[in-house]
């Protein structure tokens, strides 16, 4: 999830704001194991959604199952309850971008584009991750900006590795897209991800001088989630003040891991393959 952060201290029980963590953390290999656990659990729901998705279903029928498995695996929702989001999932269709909340008149349909974010706190650490699902048939440009999209992901955390820097997977990023005729949202970035949900750094997908060229060092932990539109880079957000949708109602599509730095280069630690 792009914005929320610092959601629990234990495995039930939410800090208060005033005590959230700031600044660049490394793991330790304790600290790591943990993740792996948290991010095992983001990465199986994921999973599991991309498989029992159809038509007909509702949003809201999504984030039940992601709830009650996450519980089952011994984690908590990451999402649920932060700053009153009543979902344990992000779920976004079509033009909406990102924060989309679950509902149960929120019927998904053949040809839909749906993004599902979600994120598992276990034992003190998060795992975040997101996916974008082809629901039915959908159309070439839909297909082809799903694909672009995973792929962006991959060329981004293909230059990860200590001594690396932020830009140089921003940039792949952005090249990949660009070449492939869509545009990067900008409003939201990748994050450090940890013991709080969103840490520092920010893991931007586009070349800027407007935030800082984070060094990568081992240990480091970050959401890395390009979001790509069909059109217009710029987005809006609803009444709701939390969905984002495009301003010009065309599509957009996300992938999002948590990935490690290594020395010589990186773990992801949502691999959906390994689960």
């Amino acid at each position: 999830m792009n914005i929320l952060s610092n959601l629990l201290a234990q495995a039930t029980q939410p800090p208060s704001p005033s005590k959230q963590r700031r600044g660049i953390e490394l793991k330790s290999s304790r600290e790591i194991d943990i993740m792996r656990q948290s991010a095992k659990i983001v990465a199986t729901v994921l999973k599991e959604i991309s498989e029992l998705v159809q038509p007909g279903m509702t949003t809201a029928d999504l984030d039940a199952y992601a709830e009650k498995r996450i519980r089952e695996m011994g984690a908590t929702p990451s999402f649920k309850g932060y700053h009153g989001f009543t979902g344990s999932i992000c779920a976004s269709i079509n033009n909406e971008v990102v924060h989309g909340i679950p509902n149960p008149k929120k019927v998904i349909r053949t040809g839909d584009v749906l993004k599902v974010d979600t994120g598992a706190y276990f034992q003190g650490f998060h795992g975040d991750s997101c996916i974008t699902i082809a629901v039915g048939e959908v159309t070439p440009e839909a297909a082809k900006l799903i694909r672009v999209a995973e792929e962006a992901l991959y060329k981004g955390i293909e230059q990860v590795k200590a001594g690396a820097y932020l830009l140089d997977l921003a940039g792949a990023i952005e090249d990949h897209v660009k070449a492939n005729g869509f545009t990067v949202v900008e409003e939201f970035t990748g994050h450090g991800v940890g013991r709080n949900l969103h840490e520092e750094p920010s893991v931007f997908n586009y070349r800027t001088r407007e935030m800082p060229n984070v060094k990568l060092r081992a240990g480091m932990t970050l959401a890395i989630e390009p979001i790509l539109n069909a059109g217009s880079k710029h987005t809006r957000t609803l009444a709701d003040r939390w969905t984002a949708v495009t301003v010009d109602n065309s599509l957009s599509a996300q992938f999002e891991h948590t990935v490690l730095v290594t020395e010589t280069g990186y773990e992801i630690l949502t691999d959906r393959t390994k689960v």
